[in-house]
């Protein structure tokens, strides 16, 4: 049979063509289709306004926020005139009577006030001259009065319904009007406050009636404080020269000055009493309002568990005045829908470049920086959606890192299957070295190696006698064989040839023990085979017999073939003298054949007890020079 003078492995790895897109970076841009497609939807939900799950988780975080920044001073132009304990002592019981209430307005209107507000809803006609009383000490000063909206919605833990729809102008199935001669004499003001949890969010600035539009109790002291009119167009309400943005449905979110007691506030009954100086109140906006114990008239604020109700609007008429309500317009809102956009589509492209397990800390970072973002701008009066973010952003990321461990054990699974396939096409050693090293023998590489050739004598003549069944049973015994002892000797089978092979020693890399495992391997291939085939049947033993060629010295180790399969190839004078070899074993009629120069490289492989094999000098077909080489028979 004759043998090529070069071996073939399997087929090493391909390259990936450029531009090839990786099974990670379709991954990643499919979710980043995802993220953009519920960023988008969750941004829609958000900027139309419409209520979700997430308006409790954003409400919280905007308690957060007002604790991390701390207590902020309220206006000194606006006192709480408070009908507390004391003064329901003063005038004898609760409710104050309307003539002990005149006495209170006229004493403040007399006072010189900036404007007066009463949180009380008159909402009953009394005697005529008892209206009458209280409707002149009104309407000797800028005074605003309680009217009260009637919703289908309302609040658990005060007398104030509640408005939750951010979306529209607030509609209350009805309104509970002052006393008609107390409405006359005074400006009426919707006193509604949007809570979330008994926590006030907004204050809307109008409500929707049968008979138009009605303001709030908060724009109408406002305005009364101003001696003007307001105006209402494209989400801003302009007072006295000023603009400030508003929420959707013209509210007001509610920007809360400090604890409990951070206005300044003094007890009615010091006006009972005579006690009170004009001072303390000329100029400024008065609420009058009750904060008796009792009284189901209180709120929760981020800073304190219970807030008199008329806290709460000096806090509205405080934010109006001095334009200090926080900012969330609808460009504020299309600022929240980008980010939740942008955030999560950076951290899956982010995430797509390094490993699944850094997905959460990028998460976590975006996360945080986004917060800090919104917090800095919360001290500046402007609310940042946080929730709304979040929400896009934790699916997208937590869904891709969770689909990329998926996508890595399965490519971990994937490869360690495809490395048990290749294992059965190419020696473990060099499948290890190629995957480490994919450009493993891309240039051709000059070095010394040990090559060893065997075959079987007298096959032919068997695989026709005993036909082709048993021909393949035979082979796959014989490789086996060959196979294990190459690799006890840590060899490379570079190709199987039929009923022959072609080993090498020295890949991946050279050793200084190369010659050494080639002769020992010799020796033991010899031994192992001869043992194998004295088991076969008699018409097998007869005629067959193995036949090994060795020699050492350089030769060039590269990669052979197409770009779509290449194999690991030696060439040079070494392998074909290891080739020829064959044939002075035949010629000899010996079963082992090395050269000299295997066997001085492997000088001291052999044991010392071991007997020197015969020295010959021999001609090599189509070589010039004659080569020395040993001979086991």
């Amino acid at each position: 049979m004759r043998k090529p003078c070069s071996g073939a492995s399997g087929p090493l790895p391909r390259r990936l063509s450029v531009g090839r897109l990786s099974s990670n970076d379709r991954l990643a841009w499919g979710f980043v289709v995802v993220a953009l497609l519920w960023g988008g939807w969750l941004g829609v939900w958000h900027i139309s306004g419409n209520a979700s799950f997430l308006d409790g988780l954003e409400n919280l975080t905007v308690d957060w926020r007002f604790r991390l920044a701390g207590p902020r001073p309220a206006p000194h132009g606006i006192v709480i005139a408070a009908i507390d304990d004391e003064a329901v002592r003063e005038a004898g019981g609760y409710p104050l009577s309307p003539e002990v209430l005149a006495r209170i307005v006229r004493a403040l209107a007399e006072f010189k006030t900036r404007a007066l507000a009463v949180d009380i809803a008159f909402l009953n006609d009394n005697a005529p001259e008892i209206d009458k009383e209280l409707a002149e000490a009104l309407r000797s000063t800028k005074s605003v009065i309680a009217a009260v909206g009637l919703f289908q919605r309302t609040g658990a833990r005060h007398n104030k319904p509640v408005s939750t729809d951010l979306v529209k102008v607030p509609h209350p199935s009805d309104i509970l009007w002052p006393a008609a001669a107390l409405a006359d004499a005074s400006t009426a003001g919707v006193v509604d406050i949007a809570t979330d949890m008994g926590i006030p969010r907004y204050f809307p600035m109008i409500y929707r009636t049968a008979n138009g539009v009605a303001p709030s109790f908060v724009l109408a002291t406002a305005s009364a404080a101003l001696n003007t009119k307001p105006a209402l167009a494209g989400g801003r309400l302009k007072l006295a020269g000023k603009v400030i943005n508003l929420d959707l449905g013209y509210h007001l979110p509610l920007r809360f000055y400090g604890p409990h007691g951070s206005f300044r506030q003094f007890s009615a009954a010091r006006i009972l009493r005579g006690e009170l100086a004009a001072e303390e109140v000329r100029g400024r906006v008065v609420l009058l309002g009750v904060t008796a114990t009792g009284i189901d008239d209180v709120f929760a604020t981020p800073f304190d568990r219970l807030v008199p109700g008329v806290e709460i609007l000096a806090t509205g008429v405080a934010n109006v005045l001095a334009g200090e309500g926080l900012v969330r317009s609808s460009r504020v809102r299309w600022i929240d829908a980008g980010a939740a956009l942008a955030l999560p589509c950076i951290v899956v492209i982010l995430m797509a470049k390094r490993r699944a397990f850094a997905g959460l800390s990028l998460t976590a970072f975006a996360f945080a920086l986004w917060a800090l973002i919104g917090f800095v701008a919360f001290l500046d009066g402007y609310w940042l959606s946080v929730a709304v973010p979040l929400a896009a952003l934790l699916p997208a990321t937590i869904g891709f890192g969770a689909a990329q461990q998926a996508l890595e054990r399965y490519s971990a699974d994937r490869l360690i299957a495809d490395k048990a396939a290749l294992v059965r096409f190419q020696s473990p050693a060099i499948l290890h070295h190629i995957l480490e090293t994919p450009g493993f023998l891309e240039q051709p590489v000059p070095q010394s190696i040990a090559v060893v050739f065997l075959d079987l004598s007298g096959f032919t003549g068997a695989a026709e006698a005993l036909g082709a069944m048993w021909s393949r049973d035979f082979l796959s015994g014989f490789h086996a064989i060959v196979g294990r002892e190459v690799a006890s000797h840590e060899g490379f089978v570079a190709n199987f040839m039929g009923d022959g092979a072609m080993i090498l020693f020295g890949l991946p890399e050279p050793r200084s023990n190369d010659a050494s495992r080639a002769l020992l391997a010799a020796l033991s291939l010899r031994a192992s085979i001869d043992a194998w085939l004295n088991d076969l049947p008699p018409a097998g033993q007869d005629r067959l017999s193995v036949r090994i060629g060795g020699h050492f010295g350089p030769a060039i180790l590269s990669r052979l073939g197409s770009d779509l399969q290449q194999h690991i190839a030696a060439t040079g004078d070494t392998v074909n003298v290891a080739s020829r070899l064959l044939e002075v074993s035949k010629i000899q009629h010996c079963a082992i054949v090395v050269s000299e120069d295997l066997f001085a490289a492997a000088d001291g492989a052999l044991s010392p007890a071991s007997e020197e094999p015969d020295s010959l000098v021999v001609d090599i077909r189509g070589r010039a020079q004659p080569l020395r080489v040993r001979l086991w028979p």
